[in-house]
């Protein structure tokens, strides 16, 4: 008797890692999100270091921030028209050479602020065209049913990997050695993952160029942004997405990175440990939430679902305001950072199988962009606005507002019929985004069948 057994199926979660190329890809993610993690913390101590204090921080942050926003949209537009391989490997040498000079700054004792600042700087606009070109990346190198568990895999490294195993390496080194030896970890993981993203495979950019344009670069460039925002504002699902997203970050990300260490040390008087612990379980349940959302299929109600888990998923702040003792807010924050991470698993996967892939890039870098711009601007109203009005009331506003806007942004772009019209289901030979009129391998329609279908259909 011959032995026929069938091997057992992976679990959802790591179907992604039957194909070489992408497990090659995680570990360069993985070797780069330690880097980071690492960086962050030891960029802190080395301006403390070299006796900086809270405005010398601010000028290092501002400076990084200012070069993720210059040229957030100009990425997307790189990432559709050059080998995305190509682009994140230019990032990653550019990371390693702006921390292997901060090192060599640091144990020769030779650093200055502005030194600081322009490898923040550059190393944000790395950031800038490194999100659009992995985004637009993913699709080429996994089937696009696995896209759910990429992305669910990549929500749980992250703020593993970002806010607690590379900071808490940081700050061991940090003690026992120095910032500049932080540093250096920091440096040779991100060599090591710059290596392991020289091994995955090239893919070419997944689109097709008119041989016959005379336009010149600038100009091109130029029509690819405006391409990529009128695709957005025609596309109500990714518009009401969008707007909502914003003014959800708008309300809730001051609140969170500002008020919360005021809320824990004023109201309730804890201290730095309370704070990190709050921040620990954010990260632990961003991790679980992904993870989680990683290991199931697509939900048949897809956009529903996702915006309404986001305006729930605020409501944690209302516990916050209403605590009488830290462990309440650290159980808010692990229920926040699992309502605020699972959406984004299906965020991700529904850009990179509803978006044609020629566009893929420019509506990462928007999604990017918007992501980003208000977290400043949050910030920034965070402080003179809990001064107003009172902290806990400014905790109700983060809490409550999210929802209302939440279930606006469901009726006013007609998500239930949408989602209904355009499933999502596992099989890739099932996808159905609307007829094929551009011709695009995926079967999916190309921009301006989506672009020009109704609101409620594309």
């Amino acid at each position: 008797m011959s032995d026929t057994t069938t091997p057992r199926p992976l679990p959802r979660a790591l179907t992604p890692f039957r194909h070489a190329g992408y497990r090659k890809l995680a570990v360069a993610l993985v070797l780069s999100m330690f880097a980071q993690g690492v960086w962050i913390v030891a960029l802190v101590w080395e301006v403390i270091r070299i006796g900086g204090g809270p405005g010398q921080l601010s000028v290092v942050t501002t400076a990084s921030a200012v070069g993720v926003l210059l040229p957030a949209l100009v990425g997307g537009v790189v990432a559709d028209r050059v080998p995305q391989k190509l682009i994140l490997l230019t990032v990653a040498a550019v990371e390693l050479a702006g921390m292997a000079v901060v090192a060599l700054l640091s144990l020769a004792d030779a650093t200055q602020l502005w030194h600081l600042a322009a490898v923040s700087f550059v190393a944000g606009m790395g950031m800038a065209f490194y999100y659009p070109a992995y985004s637009a990346w993913l699709p080429a190198l996994v089937a696009e049913a696995d896209l759910m568990a990429v992305n669910g895999f990549e929500g749980m490294v992250r703020p593993a990997l970002q806010q607690a195993l590379g900071p808490a390496v940081a700050g061991a080194v940090v003690g026992w050695f120095s910032a500049g030896a932080a540093v250096s970890v920091a440096a040779g993981a991100s060599l090591l993952g710059l290596v392991a993203l020289t091994v995955v495979p090239l893919t070419p950019v997944r689109r097709e160029f008119d041989p016959e344009s005379t336009a010149g670069p600038v100009a091109s460039a130029i029509a690819d942004m405006r391409e990529g925002f009128v695709y957005m504002v025609r596309t109500p699902w990714l518009l009401a997405t969008l707007l909502f997203a914003s003014l959800m970050i708008l309300v809730m990300m001051g609140p969170l990175e500002v008020l919360v260490p005021f809320l824990v040390k004023d109201r309730l008087g804890g201290g730095p440990g309370d704070h990190a612990a709050v921040l620990v379980a954010f990260g632990i349940g961003g991790a679980v939430g992904s993870m989680v959302m990683g290991s199931l299929s697509m939900p048949r109600r897809y956009l529903t679902l996702m915006n309404l888990m986001w305006g729930v998923g605020c409501l944690p702040f209302v516990v916050m305001g209403l605590a009488t003792a830290v462990w309440q807010i650290v159980a808010a924050a692990f229920v926040l950072g699992v309502l605020f991470s699972a959406p984004m698993v299906i965020w991700g996967t529904l850009l990179q199988r509803r978006v044609p892939p020629a566009m893929l890039g420019r509506v990462a870098s928007l999604d990017f962009f918007v992501s980003i711009s208000l977290m400043p601007v949050s910030m920034a109203l965070a402080g003179p606005v809990s001064e107003a009005i009172g902290l806990r009331t400014t905790f109700y506003i983060a809490g409550i507002v999210p929802g209302v806007v939440a279930i606006v942004a469901i009726l006013w772009a007609r998500l239930p019929q949408d989602e209904l019209a355009h499933p999502l289901r596992d099989e890739p030979a099932d996808r159905s985004d609307g007829p094929d009129t551009s011709g695009d391998d995926d079967g999916g329609p190309g921009p301006a069948a989506e672009a020009t279908a109704p609101a409620g259909v594309s």
